[in-house]
This record gives structure tokens, sequence and C-alpha cells, in this order.
């Protein structure tokens, strides 16, 4: 017989006893897996209401759904609608008068339609507004930064690629908002020395300065290098600044920490000696794609005692300038020589013999190295924690077996392309922190390799295996079975997975990433067991996977409600499959190209259901197809559409193609 409660026990709920703060601690543990989330706010209606007050950060999918959102979530502080392509004013309106009080934060940079009105409405009513993102937002004028000026606490301001904005916009951001600290004006064509010297005299606390591709000169440079919170100044791409423009860091810029001159070609050693008595304190510096590295333009840097980072990306660089780099007195953290021509076996040694507490080195496509490097390198440097040496070719299988037994603190390892074979992912596997691993291309790597890596490497987030051929079922059972937290994996072309490898990853329940396209034996039964057990997933490539078909379709729709991202093309997918995809709300970006049982008419009814789509890839013919009123419909909703018309290319195999490629080096 069931034991009733006590009268006075009817109704009551212990967790309703429970401090506030002590629940808002448990949802703080919870935040990392919004179905945890979920399922907290469900269990009954307290929980709903605590976990209603806790939420201070929202990411809508569409604008039509902030209403409802923002009555339930009365506390939003931060909230990005990246992922609604249009915005319009009166949604704005709405969310300026529903946070009024508490948002701090507004990302409004992959979105459209705003205009100057809504933004206004914002900077009026939000007082405890500090950063607004504005990226991308073409269309906008000076009327916009107008509106902007009127958000008098505003800290951050980014607006990337604003190209219609001019020095007038600039000047009333640069005269309303004095408090701002950090200013992004990448790519901003219209604004020039005059609105950046506005800037600078008016916002005497700005601490970061992106002026990337700016038509400025040396003339705004005083007033930028008189702030005297300066730390971060990135001058990337700006043509106009030249030696004679450097030379005013010589009356001193001594909070300057970090400085990108990437890609100014006018800049060489004579400018970068103002450096020396102007910014002491420089601890990053970003010389990429500029002039050559020799002796004397290193030597114009050897007294910066401070510098930890430097980035040498793409540069002609010659033995002698890596040799007094390895001369210097600062003990470098972060070295980058990716895609350097001139780097040698001889001059790297030189630098890593001598600044033995590197945590970071990317000598990507190094292509003169050999395993005296990585003999040097491991040797001198066993603090490494990111290593990056994809298609390193001259080295040889047997120098990987130095990472792993000397290198043990690595969590990134990119190895894509080079010789590396199942004995050296055997001892790389002894590298226990390791979470992001590439091995794509790596043709000398079976699943024995693998399995050593699953047994050593628990802690793997990431694995690359993009057309590393060799992989089968059992290389993959291993990493699922050892890797539990894996949330990206590539099997790309690796031709011998089948459904074995997809019912192990669907055991992976953070998993995120699924790429697999070219893998022509995996069916919809594995793409089933992925969709039931990584209800994570947000992004799934299934191209040239002619067994995947309207069956595996279904499954997504019901359990892979967080799927943003879908390749189907070339797959035997059909109108009916697809259709049942519209019950997944986060979809945004489909690829579907030569998918023979797509018909014009299932192709209209698709988009029409799928609501929040913002990127459709399809075959030109369809273009011609559908009515043309329906195209300008999903395009007023903002929607884009990108046209191919390639043919089907038969697949090459990765030895053939890879020895094409290495004929063309040079």
């Amino acid at each position: 017989m069931k034991k009733q409660k006590p009268d006075n026990l009817k109704g009551f709920n212990p967790f309703n006893q429970l401090p506030q703060e002590i629940i808002f601690t448990i949802l703080d543990l919870l935040n990392s897996n919004p179905l945890d989330i979920k399922s907290f706010s469900l269990a009954c209606k307290s929980f709903y209401a605590a976990e209603s007050k806790h939420r201070t950060s929202l990411k809508p999918l569409r604008q039509e759904h902030l209403p409802s959102i923002l009555s339930r979530y009365p506390n939003i502080a931060h909230l990005h609608l990246t992922r609604c392509s249009r915005v319009s004013d009166t949604c704005l309106s709405f969310v300026s008068h529903a946070c009024a009080s508490s948002l701090r934060s507004i990302d409004l940079s992959r979105t459209h339609l705003f205009s100057a009105s809504g933004l206004l409405g914002l900077a009026l009513n939000c007082n405890n507004l500090v950063e607004i993102d504005l990226s991308n937002a073409t269309e906008l004028k000076d009327s916009a930064m107008a509106a902007v000026s009127q958000a008098k606490n505003l800290e951050k301001l980014w607006l990337a690629r604003c190209k219609s904005v001019t020095d007038l916009g600039v000047g009333c951001v640069a005269v309303g908002c004095r408090k701002l600290k950090s200013i992004c004006l990448k790519w901003c064509l219209g604004i020039g020395d005059l609105g950046v010297g506005l800037l600078a005299v008016k916002c005497n606390h700005i601490c970061y300065l992106d002026l990337s591709y700016l038509p400025i000169t040396s003339k705004c440079l005083s007033p930028i290098l008189k702030l005297q919170h300066l730390e971060d100044l990135v001058l990337e791409g700006c043509f106009g600044i030249d030696d004679d423009s450097l030379a005013v860091l010589k009356h001193g810029c001594n909070s300057l920490k970090s400085l990108d001159v990437s890609t100014c070609q006018n800049i060489s050693h004579n400018g970068l000696s103002s450096l020396v008595s102007g910014a002491v304190g420089l601890q990053q510096l970003t010389l990429a794609h500029g002039s050559p590295v020799t002796s004397s333009l290193a030597d114009s840097l050897k007294k910066f005692s401070m510098l930890q980072s430097v980035k040498l990306d793409g540069c002609l660089i010659s033995y002698d300038g890596l040799k007094t780099i390895g001369n210097w007195c600062a003990s470098l953290r972060e070295l980058s020589l990716s895609k350097c021509s001139g780097v040698t076996d001889e001059g790297l040694s030189s630098i890593v013999t001598r600044h033995k507490d590197l945590r970071k080195l990317d000598i990507t496509c190094c292509r003169k190295i050999t395993d005296v490097s990585i003999s040097r390198i491991t040797n001198s440097c066993n603090s490494l924690t990111s290593l990056r040496m994809e298609s390193c070719t001259l080295v040889s299988r047997e120098a990987f077996v130095l990472i792993g037994q000397r290198c043990h603190l690595l969590e990134e390892l990119d190895l894509t392309d080079n010789e590396i074979d199942d004995k050296g992912l055997k001892y790389i596997s002894r590298c226990s922190q390791l979470s992001n691993l590439k091995l794509g291309i790596c043709l000398n790597i079976t699943d024995e390799g693998l399995i050593h890596i699953g047994r050593g490497c628990s802690k793997l987030l990431e694995l690359d295996l993009y057309r590393s051929v060799e992989i089968t079922d059992s290389g993959i059972i291993a990493i699922a079975q050892g890797c539990p937290g894996l949330e990206m994996i590539n099997i790309a072309y690796c031709k011998d997975i089948t459904d074995h490898s997809l019912l192990s990853l669907s055991k992976c329940s953070r998993l995120k990433t699924l790429e697999s396209r070219g893998c022509s034996m995996i069916t919809s039964l594995g793409l089933t067991a992925v969709a039931v057990g990584c209800k994570e997933l947000t992004k799934l490539d299934v191209k040239k996977c002619p067994n995947i078909d309207d069956a595996g379709m279904l499954p997504l729709a019901h359990f892979s409600q967080n799927l943003r991202q879908i390749n189907l093309s070339h797959s035997s997918v059909t109108d009916i499959g697809l259709l049942s995809l519209a019950g997944i709300s986060c979809l945004q970006n489909i690829t579907i190209l030569h998918l023979k049982s797509l018909t014009p008419t299932g192709l209209a009814a698709v988009l029409l259901a799928c609501g929040g789509l913002t990127k459709v890839k399809l075959q030109a013919e369809f273009k011609w197809l559908l009515p043309h009123r329906l195209i300008e419909h999903l395009e007023a909703r903002g929607c884009t559409f990108q046209w191919r018309d390639k043919v089907l290319q038969v697949e090459l195999d990765p030895k053939c193609w890879k020895l094409r490629l290495e004929d063309l080096m040079p």
C-alpha cells in the first residue's frame, strides 16, 4: 500500500528553501552545456524562474523571437544577434526598452537592415551600454555614427568594414564617446588622418586601436602615440606608413605592448629602430608579409628586453637574420615563421638553442628544415605547448619520435602533410595534455598509431585525419573510446571508414563537428546513431556519401536541434529528406549540389519551410527553375544564395595528387 505524505509536507518543495546564490552557482557549473541548462529549467517552476533570472547572455536565431525571449529573461547584459541575418529598427527599439537597465553589450556584426534610428534608441535608452559591434555593416553612414555617439558610457566599438563611414562620423564618436578604450576601424576606407587624429585627441583612455588598411599617413601617428594608455596598436596594411612615420616613436610611447605592422612594405630596419627608444615595454611584434628579415632588421630590435612574441609569417628571411634573433637578450615565448622562405636548419637551430622558454612555435611550410631542426627544437624547448609544422616535407619519420619523447606539455600539434608513421604516433601519445591534433594527408599512419593516441591522449578535443587514407574503423573506434570529450573530427576521404566508426563516435556526446565527406561506405544507419548520441552537433559534412539518404535526415531533424550547417552534396537525399530538416530551427547554412532526385517544386517547399536559412549553395540551373518572386522573398528574409556551375569531378588517389603538387613546388 502506497504510503501517503503527511499533510504538512504536501506541496512542499525543498529546493525552494535554497538561497538564490546556491541555485545560481549550480547554473554557473551547467553553463558549458545548453542541454543541461534546458533540462534544469524544465524540472520545476522554481527552477524555471531561477534560470530566467540567472541568464545574462543571449544568442537568438531570429529577430521575431526576441519579444518572447526578452520577456522571459529580464537580466540580459550581453545580446549577440549574429545569427539573425536581418534586424530591423523596430526590433532594436524593443531591445532598447526591454533591456534598458541591464544591457552592456550588443553584437550586430553579421546582421543588416537596421539604421541610425535603431542605434539611436539603443544609445539613448541603454545607459549601461559599454560595447557595440557593427562590423560588416557596409551600408551604415555617418548618421549612424552620430547616433552611436549618444552612448556616453561606450568603451568598446567595432566598425570593421564599415566602408561608408568617413572622418565626420568618427569625429562624432570621438566627441560623444569620451570613455572609449577599444576601437576597431579595419577596412574603413573612408576614414583618414583627420578622423583618427580626432579620436586620439578626444578619447584619452584608448588602449586598443586597430587601423588596418586605412589610408593614413604620419600625420595622425603623433597624437596616437601620445595616448598614455595605448597598449595595442594595429597598423596592418597601412601603406602610407613608412620609416619616417615611425620616427615619431622616438618621442615615446612607453605604454605600448603590442604592435602589428604586417604587410607594411615601406618599413625597414631604419623605421623599426625608432621603436627602441620609444616603446621600451613592447611585448608582441608582428612583421608578417613585410620587408625581408635581414641581420640589420633583427639587430634593430635586439634591445627589447621584454619582447615575448614575434610573428614573421610570409617574410623572406636570411640566415644572418635568424642568427641575430637568436642573440636577442629577450627570452621569446612565441615565434611564428609560417611560410617564411629562407628558414634553414642552421638558422632555426641558432634561435631555439637560445630561446629555450618558447611556448609556441610555428614553422608551417618551412620546407628546407630537416631532422636536425626537430632535434634542436625538442632538445632545447621542452616547455612547448603548441607546435605547428605542416608540410615540413624533408623531416623524416624518425624525427617525430623526438617530439613525443621530449615535449610532454604539448596541447596543440599540427603535423599535416608530413612523413610521420605509427611509431611516431606511439611516442606522441605520451603528450597527455594534447587537445588539438592535426594529421591530415599523413599517408604513413594506420590504425595502430591511432590506437596509441586513443590510449594516451584522453583530453583530445579536435582530431583532423583529412585524406589519411590508411585509417579504418579500428582507429576511429580507439579514438572514440579513449577520447570521450571529442568535439571535432575530420575523417574526410578516409575511404575505408564505415558505419562502425559513426556508431563509436555516437558515444562522444560533446561532438560538435563531423566532417566525413568522401566516406562512401557510411550509410544513414551510422548517421542515425550520431544524431541520437551527439545532440550538440552543429556542423555536418556528408558530401559524396552516396549511401546517405532520407532515412538519415529524419533522425537528424528529431535529435540534432543544434545543427546549424550541413553539406549534403552528391548524396542520395531527396525532396522528402530535405523537407524534414525544416524541423531544425537552428539550421542556417545548407549546401545541396548535385542531388539527382531534387526537384524545383520540392526545393521551393524546403526553402520556404526552413525559415532560419541565411546561406544556401545550389546548382546554377535552379536559379532559372525557381520562381523569381520566391528568390526575392527569401533574400528579403535574409537568405543569401550562392550559385555554382561545377561539374562532378573524379577523385584522384591522394598519393597521386600529392606527387603532382610536389612537382609544382620550387
